[in-house]
């Protein structure tokens, strides 16, 4: 039986998200432990995105965006800006620093920023990883197209075709256009299965969802859109094991969790080229 999760409001310092996962009902889907979505959100020039640098351990980031743009700078010196239909994918590994900010021009106008944030668990065997970064535009990811749909691979693999980023688990994150009265599958039956819904209106298995709504699919297949909808599907293998999230960090012990606090704390992940004068100091909360 599908399950809507509703979302919390999370105060980010110049605007608001909703976070989605993790949740009290269901803490990951597939790979995902953490979505978060941005905005709607409308800036007077002077204001927007400044999240100042701060680490990360045990996952990978997945920026998506549907509209407006982010700056992203981490330590390993890659400094790119990332445009609606764009994937930037942030493998931490066993540990990256990063920041998203916006360009002068940018932040210098009234301007708007709408899309998703997720954040990807590495398997238990790769979270001592190097961390990579890599930057896919929008132009060479997979397209399925179909009768009343167009779909964008995100990531990972669905019907047939595999995105060009790397991944370490099994998995689909996928962008859907589709036109009103148009009905799809879901990838693979096998797999766990959330839809967010971005605009529109769609039904499933009787149960009618609109924008904004997260819905956690049982054993449901079909989707309906009951007019023009925007969707994101993502989903994958259900990992045997729940990892621990706390602050910016995944790991599957405390220990790794602890470790982590101690060496930000202490100065010794590395610094962004270019954005090392500010950081976003250690939360008091321990885990």
């Amino acid at each position: 039986m599908a399950t809507r999760l509703k979302a919390k409001e999370a105060d980010l310092g110049e605007f608001s998200v909703q976070r989605i996962l993790p949740h009290t009902e269901k803490k990951m889907v597939g790979p995902f432990i953490f979505v978060d979505y941005i905005g709607p959100a409308d800036f007077p020039a002077g204001h927007g995105v400044n999240v100042r640098p701060h680490p990360h351990i045990g996952l990978a980031t997945i920026t998506y965006l549907f509209e407006g743009s982010i700056l992203h700078r981490d330590s390993l010196g890659n400094v790119q800006e990332i445009f609606p239909g764009d994937v930037n994918w942030m493998t931490a590994g066993k540990g990256i620093v990063h920041s998203e900010r916006e360009t002068l021009e940018v932040r210098a106008t009234n301007h708007q920023l709408n899309g998703l944030q997720c954040w990807v668990a590495l398997p238990e065997d790769k979270t001592e990883i190097e961390p990579s970064f890599t930057h896919i535009k929008k132009e060479i990811l997979p397209h399925i197209i179909r009768e009343g749909l167009v779909m964008r691979l995100i990531a990972g693999s669905a019907y047939g075709q595999s995105a060009p980023v790397k991944t370490y688990s099994k998995m689909f994150y996928l962008d859907i256009l589709a036109d009103k009265g148009s009905i799809f599958e879901i990838p693979d039956p096998e797999m766990e299965t959330a839809i967010y819904v971005q605009q529109g209106e769609v039904n499933i298995a009787g149960d009618s969802y609109s924008p904004g709504d997260f819905i956690l699919l049982g054993n449901e297949t079909r989707v309906e859109a009951l007019n023009c909808s925007r969707l994101i599907m993502l989903g994958g293998e259900k990992f045997e094991r729940t990892p621990y999230i706390h602050w910016n960090f995944v790991a599957y012990s405390r220990d790794e969790i602890n470790d982590a606090r101690q060496r930000w704390e202490n100065g010794e992940f590395p610094a962004i080229p270019g954005d090392n004068l500010e950081f976003i100091p250690l939360p008091s909360r321990k885990l």
